[in-house]
C-alpha cells in the first residue's frame, strides 16, 4: 500500500515537473548556461574574490633615464638607457627579461617569418632593421660590471651574478643601443616625407623591462605584431637630441622650453593653458617660411613623465602646432596639443584635432577616471592610429568623423591600458574592447552627438556568428586576421554596452565599471579580476554572460512562438509564449500591440531561462493582439530575426 502511494506521488511529481520546467528548445541548455562553477580559483591575498588587489598585491617597478639622438640625415636613433629596476615580488630573481621590440624588423625575426606570403598589416618586407646593442652592464650594490646576456628575437635575457633579492631589492641595467627608423613600423611607428620635411612618429624606441607578475612569472612573449604590450610602471627622465630644424612633442612635460622653443611659442603656450579655444603655437606661415625655430645647430629636448608605463615622441621640421586647455575634475588642468603638416591643415581635418582631443579627454575624465598627464598630444603622420601615454599617432589624411573617431579611440587608450594596465599580448579585448565601449559613450556626448551613429547590433551579429568565428578569449596571434577587429574591438565593446543598457542598467554598470578602474589603476588586472569586479560592484552573478559572450561564441536567438487568450476571450487577457533557441540567454523586452493601437511593454529578467528554453507569461490585454515583438528596439545581436515577431493571422 505504501509502495503504491509512493508510485502515485512520484507520477504526480513528474507531471508537475514537466509542467513547471519545460524542456529546452533548440541548442539551449540551462544547465550549461547557468552552471554553478565558473571561476578557476578562489580569491587570495594577492587578487581577491571581490575583484580588487589584495593586501599582499605586488608589482615590480621600472624607472628609466634615457639619452637619445634622432639623426634625421641617416634616419636612425642612437642612445643609452639606464633602467632602475625594483623587485617587489616575494621571489628572488636570478635573471631578468627585457623587450627589444625593434628586432621585429630583422629579416629573420619571428614576426617576419610568421607573416603570410601575401603580406599583412605588420609586414615590413625588404627592410632589414633591429637593434644594434653596443654594451650591457648592471650596477648592483655600488659596483658596475659587464654581464652575460642572450638576445633571442625580440627579447633579451640578462643573467645576474647575484640574484636580485625579494621584497624591494633593486639594481640598474645600462644599455647602449642603436637602430634604423623603419618607414613602415608595423602601423605603430615610422616616418613620412612631406613637403617641408620628414615626420617621425617614434615608439618602442628603447629596451624595456618585461613584466614579472604572480600570474605567469616573467611575461616574455615575443613581439610578433598583433599582440601589443604589457609593461610595468615607473618614472621617466629622458632627453632627445635633434638638429635645429626639428620640433619635438612627447609624453610628459617639456622641462626646458626656453632652450628649445622661441619666446613667442612660450607665450602662446601660456595663452593656450587658459583658453578653451584652439591657440596657434607654430603657424602655417611659419612652416612655409621655415621660421619659428631657434637659430641652433642642435637642440636637446628634455622631458619627464612620471607614474607611467611607456613614453613616445614625434619630431619634424614640418609641424604646424596648436593647443588648448583641458578641464579636468577637481579644477585640475591639462593641455591638448596637435602637430600636423601643411597638407593636413584643413578646416574639416587637423585644424579640429585639438578640439577633438579636448572633447574626448574631458568626457573620459568626467565619466570614468581623471586624465593623469600634463599634456595630450595628437601627432599626424604615417600611422593609422596608435597610442602611447600622453601622445598618440593618427593618419595625416584623416578628416571630420574619421579624425574624431581615431582621436577619441587612441586617447581612450589612456584609460585602457595606460591607467588600467592589462596584458595586451594575451588579452587585447581588455584594452581595445573596453576602449571601444567608452568611445561609444563619448560619441553620444561630443558636440550633441555630431558624429553619433545608432548602434546596429543585428547587423553586427551576422559577423560575430559566422561558421569560423572565434571566441573573444583567443590570443591575438592565434585569431584569424579576419576576426581580430571583431574579437578585440567590436564584440567586447558591444558586450559592455549590453551590460550597461540591457543587463545592469546605466547607473549600476557605470558604478561597477568605475569600481574596476579605481581599484586597478596603475596595476595589472586579469580577465578574472575584471569579471569579479563587475559582479561585486553590481551585485549580480554574471557568469552566464561571461561564459557565453567572452569564453565561448554562443549565439542569441529569442523568439515569439504563440499567443493564446485566457478562456478564449481577448477581454480576459492573453498568455504569450517565448523561446530562447540558442545557447546564450539574455533578458527579454516584449512589445505588445493590440488591434485598437494600444501598445505596452514587458521586461523579463534573464532568470526566466533558468527553467528551460521556453517561457509563458500573462499579459493584461483587453482586445485581440495585432502583434508581439521581442527585442523591439533591436538592441540584441539576435542571430535570427525571422522569429522575432508574432502577428495575428487574417
Amino acid at each position: 500500500m505504501i509502495a503504491k502511494k509512493c508510485l502515485c506521488f512520484l507520477a504526480s511529481f513528474l507531471s508537475i515537473s514537466v509542467t513547471c520546467f519545460p524542456q529546452s528548445s533548440g541548442n539551449y541548455d540551462q544547465h550549461e548556461a547557468f552552471a554553478p562553477i565558473f571561476y578557476p580559483a578562489f580569491g587570495d591575498e594577492v587578487r581577491t574574490a571581490a575583484g580588487t588587489p589584495g593586501p599582499k598585491y605586488w608589482q615590480n617597478e621600472a624607472n628609466y633615464n634615457i639619452q637619445a639622438t634622432l639623426d634625421d640625415e641617416n634616419q636612425q636613433i642612437s642612445g643609452s638607457v639606464q633602467i632602475s629596476y625594483k623587485n617587489n615580488s616575494p621571489e628572488s630573481l636570478p635573471f631578468l627579461w627585457l623587450q627589444l621590440d625593434q628586432n621585429i624588423y630583422k629579416t629573420d625575426s619571428r614576426g617576419e617569418k610568421s607573416t603570410p606570403y601575401g603580406g599583412g598589416r605588420y609586414a615590413n618586407k625588404g627592410y632589414d632593421g633591429g637593434y644594434t646593442i653596443r654594451s650591457v652592464s648592471v650596477s648592483y650594490q655600488g659596483r658596475e660590471e659587464k654581464i652575460h646576456y642572450i638576445i633571442d628575437d625580440t627579447r633579451m635575457q640578462i643573467y645576474l651574478a647575484d640574484a636580485l633579492k625579494a621584497h624591494g631589492d633593486s639594481l640598474k641595467v645600462n644599455i647602449v643601443y642603436q637602430f634604423g627608423i623603419p618607414e613602415h613600423g608595423t602601423d605603430r611607428m615610422g616616418r613620412l616625407e612631406t613637403a617641408f620635411g620628414w615626420i617621425y612618429t617614434i615608439g618602442q624606441w628603447y629596451p624595456r623591462m618585461c613584466v614579472y607578475d604572480n600570474v605567469l612569472g616573467w611575461n616574455a612573449l615575443p613581439y610578433i605584431g598583433a599582440g601589443e604590450f604589457y609593461l610595468d610602471y615607473g618614472n621617466y627622465d629622458y632627453s632627445i637630441t635633434t638638429s635645429g630644424s626639428q620640433l619635438v612633442v612627447a609624453s610628459g612635460e617639456l622641462v626646458n622650453p626656453a632652450e628649445v622653443l622661441t619666446a613667442d611659442q612660450i607665450k602662446r603656450l601660456d595663452m593656450a593653458r587658459s583658453s578653451d579655444k584652439t591657440v596657434m603655437i607654430r603657424t602655417e606661415a611659419e612652416v612655409k617660411n621655415k621660421t619659428g625655430r631657434l637659430s641652433k645647430n642642435k637642440l636637446v629636448w628634455h622631458f619627464k613623465c612620471n607614474h607611467t608605463r611607456d613614453v613616445a615622441f614625434g619630431s619634424s621640421s614640418a609641424f604646424v602646432w596648436d593647443a588648448a586647455r583641458i578641464n579636468l575634475p577637481d579644477g585640475k588642468k591639462s593641455l591638448a596639443m596637435s602637430v600636423y603638416p601643411l597638407e593636413s591643415a584643413l578646416d574639416s581635418g587637423w585644424k579640429r584635432s585639438t578640439e577633438f582631443v579636448k572633447g574626448c579627454i574631458e568626457n573620459y575624465s568626467r565619466r570614468w577616471f581623471p586624465y593623469p598627464y600634463p599634456n595630450a598630444v595628437n601627432v599626424a603622420g604615417p600611422v593609422s592610429g596608435m597610442e602611447y601615454p600622453g601622445i598618440v599617432f593618427c593618419l595625416t589624411l584623416s578628416q571630420a568623423k574619421e579624425l574624431w573617431g581615431v582621436t577619441s579611440h587612441e586617447f581612450g587608450h589612456t584609460w585602457f591600458p595606460m591607467i588600467v594596465g592589462s596584458n595586451e599580448r594575451k588579452f587585447p579585448w581588455m584594452d581595445e574592447g573596453f576602449n571601444t565601449f567608452i568611445n561609444s559613450v563619448a560619441d553620444q556626448d561630443f558636440n550633441k552627438g555630431e558624429f553619433l551613429e545608432n548602434p546596429r547590433y543585428r547587423e553586427r551579429a551576422a559577423r560575430f556568428f559566422q561558421p569560423h568565428a572565434e571566441a573573444i578569449m583567443t590570443s591575438p596571434e592565434v585569431t584569424n586576421p579576419r576576426y581580430l577587429a571583431v574579437n578585440a574591438y567590436v564584440k567586447p565593446g558591444m558586450g559592455l554596452e549590453l551590460l550597461r543598457y540591457d543587463i545592469l542598467g546605466e547607473a549600476r554598470f557605470d558604478s561597477a565599471f568605475c569600481f574596476y578602474i579605481r581599484n586597478w589603476a596603475y596595476k595589472h588586472p586579469t580577465p578574472w579580476d575584471f569579471f569579479h569586479a563587475i559582479e561585486n560592484g553590481s551585485g549580480e552573478d554574471l557568469s552566464w554572460f561571461w561564459r557565453g559572450w567572452f569564453l565561448n561564441n554562443w549565439k542569441v536567438d529569442q523568439a515569439v512562438t504563440n499567443v493564446e487568450y485566457i478562456q478564449s476571450n481577448p477581454a480576459n487577457g492573453s498568455v504569450i509564449t517565448i523561446q530562447n533557441r540558442e545557447k546564450l540567454p539574455m533578458p527579454v523586452t516584449i512589445e505588445v500591440k493590440e488591434i485598437d493601437g494600444k501598445t505596452g511593454r514587458i521586461n523579463l529578467p534573464v532568470e526566466i531561462w533558468q527553467k528551460g528554453g521556453e517561457w509563458k507569461f500573462s499579459y493584461p490585454s483587453t482586445r485581440k493582439i495585432e502583434s508581439v515583438t521581442i527585442d523591439p528596439d533591436r538592441m540584441l545581436p539576435d542571430s535570427d530575426e525571422s522569429n522575432n515577431v508574432w502577428k495575428e493571422k487574417p
